[in-house]
C-alpha cells in the first residue's frame, strides 16, 4: 500500500458535489493520411497494452477505519476497460462550440472512487477531421513521478507505437487480497510516527528558511508614493461566490516563441504576458458591467515545490498571490506592476520551498476537512468572507516536442482545470510544442459559456495591447503574435453597462475569421494531417519517447 501525503488527500477532502477535484486535457488529434480504423479501439488497445506502467491507472483508495487518517492507495487488479475509455460523438456539424459544451460537462461529473480515479473519451465527429481526446484524472494522484508515468502510457514521439515489455504476473493472493481493519490502522499509526519524525529532523531548515524569507520581505518594502510588493485581502468581485458543478469551458492557442519574443520586448517574460492580458480581459469584463471593483484584483497562481529530480509520486505544490493592477489606466505601469509582483512573490517562494507543502498528519482530518468544505460552500460563507484571491491562474511548462496518442499527431494540448468556491473561474496556460494553449474553466452559473467566449475575445484584444507597448532599452523591433490556425466562432455583441443579473444580448450568427476561438468554418478546408514520421530506431526511440514523457509530466 503507499500512504497519500496529507496535501494530496486535501485534494479528496476537499472534494464536494460541486466541486469536483480532477484536472484534464483536451487534445486535438490529426489522425493519419487515409485512416480508415477504428480510433477508439486502437487507444484501448494500446491502454490495455501499457496498463502496468503506470500505477496511476491501476491504483484506487482505500479508505482507513472511521477515517480516522488519510485513506491509501492499493492494487486495483480487475480494470474494467470499457468503463474507463470511452467513446462519444458529436452531433452535426461538429463545431468547436459543440465540443466546448461536452467538455464541460464531462468535467462536472465526479470520478468513482470505488475504482481508480481516472476517465478517458475519445470524441469523434468534429467537422475539421480531427479527433478530440479528453481526459481527467483526480488531482491527489497525478502530480510528479505519476504524471511521468502517464505520459510515458499515452504518448509517442512518433507515429509508430512503441512495443512495451507486457505486464509480469503478480504473485500472493491477488485480487482476493484485502485490507483488515487492524492492517490499516497500523499502518496509519506508522506513518503518522513517520511523518512527525521528518518534521522534528525539518525544524533547523525551518528556521533558516523563514529567516531569509523574513530578509527577502524587509528587501521588498517599497517607498512613500510606491506601489507596494505586499498585498492585502482581494477585494469583491463576481467570481468570488459559491459554485455550482456546472462548468463553461473555452480555448485559445498562441505561438509560444512569439509571446517570449514579445515578453522579452517589452521587459517580462511570457508569464508575465500571461497574466497581463487576464488582468486587461478581466478589467474590460468586468468594466462593462459595471462590476470593476477600485482596488486591484488579484491572482492566486498554484506554484511547484519539487526540487529538480525529485520523482516521488505526490502533489508538492503552494499557492502565491500576484496582483494584476487592474486600477491602473496606463497598460505600460501595469505590466510593471504585474511583473514586479510576480518576481516579489516567486522570490519568497524560492526562500520558504523547505518548509512548503510539508507533509503534516492531522487525526480525523478526513471528516473535518470534507465537514468544512461542504460548510463553506453552502453557508454563502464564499460570498461573505473577503477573498484571499480572485481569479485562478496558472502556467504548466509542457511537452516541447511533437507527440502522438495511438499513431494520431497531437496538433493542441488544451488544459481543463479546477474552479472552487471563491474562486469561481480557472484560467490554466500549458505550453506544447511550439504553441501556449489556454483553457478557460468556471461554474456556468457565474460565468456562462457565452460570457468565456467572450472573456477570450478580450484576451485577444488585451494581447494586441501588448504588443503596443513601448520596448524596454536595447530590444529588438516590434513582435506580432500571430493567432494560431484554430476554429473561429462568432464574437459575441458587447455587453451593455448594467448589473450583473441582466440579461446577456444574443451572439451574432456571422462567422468572423477573428473571433472568439471555437469552430471552422464550413468554407475552410480541413487541413490535410501531416504524414506520419519514420519512427527512430533502437536505444534513440527509447531515449526520445522517455525525454518526451518527462517534459509531458
Amino acid at each position: 500500500m503507499d500512504h497519500l501525503s496529507s496535501m494530496d488527500a486535501s485534494f479528496l477532502h476537499l472534494e464536494t458535489p460541486e466541486t469536483p477535484m480532477h484536472v484534464g486535457s483536451l487534445m486535438l488529434l490529426d489522425l493519419p493520411e487515409g485512416y480508415r480504423g477504428d480510433y477508439y479501439e486502437d487507444v484501448k488497445g494500446m491502454l490495455g497494452k501499457r496498463l502496468h506502467l503506470a500505477s496511476v491507472l491501476t491504483r484506487k483508495l482505500a479508505q482507513m477505519p472511521f477515517e480516522l487518517a488519510e485513506p491509501v492507495w492499493i492494487d486495483d487488479d480487475d480494470i474494467d476497460l470499457d468503463y474507463h475509455v470511452r467513446s462519444l460523438t458529436l452531433r452535426r456539424p461538429g463545431t468547436m462550440e459543440q465540443l466546448h459544451h461536452l467538455v464541460a460537462r464531462l468535467h462536472s461529473s465526479l470520478l468513482d472512487r470505488s475504482r481508480p480515479l481516472w476517465e478517458m473519451y475519445v470524441i469523434e465527429g468534429l467537422e475539421n477531421g480531427q479527433v478530440a481526446f479528453y481526459t481527467k484524472a483526480h488531482h491527489s494522484g497525478v502530480d510528479g513521478k505519476a504524471g511521468t508515468e502517464l505520459a510515458k502510457v499515452l504518448y509517442d514521439t512518433t507515429a509508430q507505437m512503441r512495443e512495451v515489455p507486457p505486464a509480469r504476473r503478480k504473485r500472493g493472493n491477488g485480487s482476493h487480497y484485502q485490507l483488515g481493519v487492524a492492517e490499516l490502522l497500523q499502518a496509519a499509526v506508522s506513518n503518522s510516527a513517520r511523518q512527525y519524525r521528518k518534521l522534528a529532523e525539518l525544524l533547523p531548515a525551518a528556521a533558516r528558511a523563514l529567516t531569509a524569507a523574513g530578509s527577502v520581505l524587509a528587501s521588498q518594502q517599497t517607498g512613500k508614493g510606491q506601489r507596494r510588493l505586499s498585498l492585502g485581502m482581494a477585494p469583491k468581485s463576481m467570481f468570488n461566490d459559491a459554485i455550482t458543478n456546472q462548468r463553461s469551458y473555452s480555448t485559445l492557442s498562441l505561438p509560444f516563441d512569439e509571446l517570449k519574443a514579445l515578453g522579452k520586448r517589452v521587459g517580462g517574460t511570457v508569464n508575465t504576458i500571461v497574466m497581463a492580458m487576464c488582468s486587461e480581459a478581466l478589467a474590460r469584463f468586468l468594466k462593462e458591467r459595471n462590476l470593476l471593483p477600485k482596488e486591484a484584483l488579484i491572482a492566486g497562481v498554484p506554484v511547484s515545490l519539487r526540487a529538480e529530480g525529485d520523482d516521488s509520486m505526490n502533489n508538492q505544490v503552494s499557492m502565491v498571490r500576484v496582483d494584476l493592477a487592474t486600477d491602473i489606466a496606463d497598460a505600460a505601469e501595469r505590466f510593471k506592476a504585474i511583473h514586479a509582483s510576480s518576481e516579489a512573490a516567486k522570490a519568497v517562494v524560492r526562500e520558504l520551498k523547505p518548509v512548503l507543502g510539508v507533509d503534516m498528519p492531522i487525526t480525523g482530518s478526513p471528516w473535518l476537512m470534507t465537514s468544512l468544505a461542504s460548510l463553506f460552500g453552502r453557508s454563502n460563507l464564499a460570498r461573505r468572507l473577503p477573498p484571499t484571491a480572485n481569479v485562478l491562474i496558472s502556467n504548466v511548462p509542457g511537452p516541447g516536442a511533437t507527440l502522438y496518442v495511438a499513431g494520431a499527431r497531437m496538433a493542441h494540448f488544451y488544459p481543463v482545470s479546477i474552479p472552487y468556491h471563491g474562486n469561481a473561474l480557472n484560467i490554466t496556460v500549458q505550453s506544447y510544442a511550439g504553441s501556449l494553449d489556454l483553457g478557460l474553466t468556471a461554474c456556468r452559473r457565474i460565468l456562462s459559456q457565452e460570457e468565456s467566449y467572450e472573456l477570450i475575445g478580450h484576451l485577444r484584444a488585451a494581447l494586441r495591447q501588448i504588443e503596443r507597448l513601448p520596448s524596454v532599452e536595447g530590444a529588438a523591433k516590434p513582435v506580432v503574435v500571430k493567432e494560431a490556425e484554430v476554429e473561429a466562432r462568432p464574437a459575441p455583441a458587447k455587453a451593455a453597462a448594467t448589473p450583473r443579473r441582466a440579461k446577456a444580448p444574443a451572439a451574432s450568427k456571422t462567422r468572423t475569421a477573428t473571433a472568439t476561438s471555437a469552430a471552422t468554418p464550413a468554407s475552410r478546408k480541413p487541413r490535410a494531417p501531416r504524414k506520419a514520421a519514420a519512427p527512430a530506431k533502437g536505444k534513440r526511440a527509447a531515449a526520445a519517447a522517455a525525454a518526451a514523457a518527462a517534459a509531458a509530466a
